[in-house]
C-alpha cells in the first residue's frame, strides 16, 4: 500500500493535489490546539467584527473568533468522518471478504443483508434516531449508527473481488498448506482489497461528513459540541446572512468545500490506479 501511495503521488497530479488540499485542511484543524480560547466559550472577543489585522476571519455575534472557531469544527468534523468511514471499512471487509471467500448458503445470507442494508432510506432513519434519543444524542453515538448503516455498498463491492480470488491459484494452495480461512482472508485476500478500501474511505469520509453538516444544520445533533454543520446551525439562528456577517459562514464553509475537493481527487485518482488500463498509460508498464 504504501508503494501505491508512492507511485500515485510521483506520476499522478491529481492525487497531488488531492493530497496538499487535505493536508492544508488538517493543518487547520491541527491548529485547535493552540486556541487561547475554548470552543464552547462565548463572548471571549468584540462580536461581529468583520476580517481584519486583529481578527484575520472575523467574529461572530456569539463573541467568538471565527478562525479558532473554524479550525475546532473541522477538526470535530473530519473526526467524525473518519470514524464513520474506519468503523464502517471493518464491517465492510468483515462481510465482504467473508461473503466472496465462502460462497453458497453464506453468501446468499450476507448479501440479502446487505441488500436490505442498501435500500433502507438513511436520511429519514437518522432523523427519527435523534427523535428517539433527543436527550441523549452524542456525537460519539451519531457515528457509531452511520457506521452502522454506511458500509453495504463497499462490502458488495469487497465482495465481488473476493469472488474472484478465491478461484486463484495462490488460494488453492494456501488451503493445501494448511492455512485457516481467516489467515487466508488477512494475509491473501486483503491486500488485494486495500486499494479499493483507500478509494471507499475516501468516499465515506465525504458522505459521513456531508450527512453530519445536513442533519447539524437542521439541528438534529448535539449543538454542543462544534462541527463545521454546528457552526453553520448557529449562524442561522442569529440571521448572520440578513444581518451581512458573511464571515460565519464563508470560511467554515470553504474549508469542508476543500476537505471535499481534496478526498474527491484522492478517491478518483486510486479508483484510476485500480484500473489497470488507466494506471499502466499514467505510471507505464
Amino acid at each position: 500500500m504504501v508503494r501505491v501511495l508512492r507511485d500515485l503521488l510521483r506520476f499522478n497530479r491529481q492525487f497531488a493535489l488531492g493530497a496538499a488540499l487535505l493536508m492544508v485542511v488538517i493543518a487547520v484543524a491541527a491548529a485547535s490546539a493552540f486556541s487561547p480560547y475554548s470552543p464552547n466559550d462565548s463572548y471571549v472577543v468584540a462580536p461581529d467584527m468583520p476580517p481584519g489585522w486583529t481578527y484575520p476571519l472575523g467574529t461572530t455575534s456569539r463573541g467568538q473568533d471565527v478562525f479558532w472557531l473554524a479550525s475546532f469544527a473541522i477538526r470535530n468534523s473530519l473526526l467524525f468522518g473518519v470514524s464513520v468511514a474506519l468503523l464502517s471499512r471493518c464491517l465492510s471487509l468483515l462481510i465482504g471478504l467473508t461473503a466472496g471467500y465462502a460462497g453458497g448458503l453464506v453468501d446468499r445470507v450476507l448479501m440479502s443483508i446487505n441488500d436490505t442494508f442498501i435500500v433502507i432510506p438513511l436520511f429519514p432513519i437518522l432523523v427519527l434516531f435523534y427523535f428517539v434519543m433527543r436527550d441523549r444524542m452524542s456525537w460519539v453515538l451519531l457515528a457509531l449508527v452511520m457506521a452502522g448503516l454506511g458500509w453495504a455498498y463497499d462490502a458488495r463491492l469487497i465482495r465481488s473481488v473476493a469472488l474472484g480470488l478465491r478461484v486463484r491459484d495462490f488460494t488453492e494452495t494456501a488451503i493445501f498448506s494448511g492455512m485457516s480461512p481467516w489467515q487466508i482472508l488477512a494475509q491473501e485476500h486483503l491486500p488485494y482489497v486495500l486499494p479499493i478500501v483507500f478509494a471507499t474511505t475516501m468516499n465515506n469520509v465525504n458522505w459521513s461528513i456531508g450527512l453530519e453538516v445536513t442533519l447539524s444544520v437542521l439541528g438534529f445533533t448535539d449543538i454542543n459540541t462544534p462541527t463545521i454543520g454546528v457552526t453553520i446551525y448557529w449562524a442561522n439562528q442569529y440571521s448572520a446572512l440578513i444581518a451581512g456577517i458573511w464571515w460565519w459562514i464563508a470560511f467554515p464553509v470553504a474549508l469542508v468545500v476543500i476537505a471535499f475537493i481534496g478526498l474527491f481527487l484522492l478517491a478518483t485518482s486510486m479508483n484510476e490506479y485500480i484500473d489497470p488500463r488507466s494506471r499502466l498509460e499514467r505510471l507505464g508498464p
